[in-house]
């Protein structure tokens, strides 16, 4: 098993706190995984076998639990009295109803609880509306260019290349990666996350019916492919709306909408609104979105689709995200500032270009950060060592050396 001992040690730090746990994330990011870490981590340090109840909804063994009254029924059984119960629930999403027994466990003494799900409407439902103030987020995501290197004990441009073709989904850094192999691993997961999370959100949201269904997979596909073409690039509903239409696709705007929904709320694309920094305000228009993984990306698209600079755009959010900063894009007048990264007082502001050796590319990048009049920290990540440097205050720094955390 892959080792992720970030997501770890979070774990660890809210250990008995009187909050839920709740980690979410793509499928094949490493919940289960960590689940079972962590289980094992308990046993080491004292916790019995018997306070531990670890259910995945996954496995056949557990079907008969998906209806929540015998989920229910099942835990009470086997809880300790006067004893900490660990409780971990993993892909609780699958459970109709289950936050009527989340929220039951959560009142009864001694329960620790720990849930897993592959889609963010879990937490938009009801179980958000019952459980207010009362669980924590733990987002996780495939490996981190670091933890990649770690794994494969490799590291520098090949490592990078290779993370970049296929991305970091954990099993695939630890398998034999022929082409063959990582393309079928990949159309699973593409495939399952597609069809059967986004089933699963559909279900959970029947009860609404002001919400459309997602019923056409082949519009679902079409919407993620352009989604995935156009990382880095601001775009909104119309824009993907008129772009289905001019390839003969009748589509209106609000299934458009709800199609990307479905595909954010499963964690295949990740929105990111953008901030004027001088007004500073949250603007409504022209969202970008990012992709969860390039080796998805690369599945999907066509070579001719192959940008090295949003590429690498994409995966300097994610590091960002991993470090827990919030991010936005930034707007200074008529520029643009790749990210805005704020973590409780701190703030950077970040650009990120392949290359800057040419004159025009160095200025076009440096412009927006010299334009902001704050003192916050100013920096350009770059795949070129020839630029590196100080300039008046903005660092620049090759993108390998931080994402490695050197």
């Amino acid at each position: 098993m892959v080792l992720r001992n970030e997501y770890l040690e979070k774990l660890r730090s809210w250990k008995d706190e009187q909050v839920i746990k709740v980690v979410t994330g793509i499928r094949r990011c490493g919940k289960s995984t960590l689940l079972k870490q962590y289980q094992e981590l308990l046993k080491q340090e004292g916790i019995q076998e018997a306070q531990v109840i670890s259910i995945n909804f996954e496995e056949l063994e557990f079907e008969e639990l998906l209806d929540y009254k015998k989920l229910y029924a099942y835990i009470k059984e086997r809880m300790q009295p006067n004893q900490k119960n660990y409780i971990f629930l993993d892909e609780i999403q699958r459970v109709d109803s289950f936050e009527k027994v989340v929220d039951s466990l959560y009142v009864k003494e001694n329960t620790d609880i720990y849930i897993t799900g592959s889609n963010a409407y879990m937490l938009s439902s009801d179980l958000a509306t019952l459980l207010t103030g009362r669980y924590v987020e733990i987002s996780m995501l495939p490996l981190s260019f670091r933890e990649y290197c770690a794994i494969t004990k490799t590291d520098g441009e090949t490592a990078f290349s290779e993370y970049m073709k296929n991305g970091g989904f954990p099993y695939i850094a630890v398998m034999d990666k022929t082409t063959e192999k990582v393309t079928a691993y990949l159309e699973g997961i593409y495939n399952t996350v597609i069809v059967k999370d986004i089933e699963e959100r559909q279900n959970r949201r029947e009860k609404d019916p002001d919400r459309r269904k997602i019923t056409d997979i082949t519009l679902l596909k079409s919407i993620a492919k352009f989604l995935a073409s156009v990382i880095g690039s601001p775009v909104s509903v119309r824009s993907v709306t008129d772009y289905l239409i001019s390839s003969g696709r009748k589509v209106s705007p609000n299934t458009v909408d709800d199609y990307i929904s479905a595909l954010t709320d499963s964690f295949i694309f990740y929105a990111v609104d953008r901030f004027d920094i001088v007004g500073k305000q949250i603007l409504k228009a022209n969202k970008k979105l990012y992709m969860v993984d390039l080796g998805l990306r690369n599945h999907i698209l066509s070579k001719k689709h192959y940008d090295l600079g949003f590429s690498l755009e994409n995966i300097v959010y994610f590091e960002l995200l991993r470090r827990g900063y919030k991010v936005n894009i930034g707007k200074v007048g008529s520029t643009e500032v790749d990210f805005v990264a704020v973590k409780q007082d701190e703030t950077i502001y970040f650009q990120v270009t392949a290359d800057m050796k040419a004159e025009t590319t160095f200025e076009r990048e440096m412009k927006p950060l010299q334009s902001i009049q704050d003192n916050y920290e100013k920096i350009v990540l770059t795949l070129d060592r020839y630029t590196l440097g100080n300039y008046e205050g903005i660092k620049v720094i090759h993108a390998l050396d931080w994402l490695a955390g050197k």
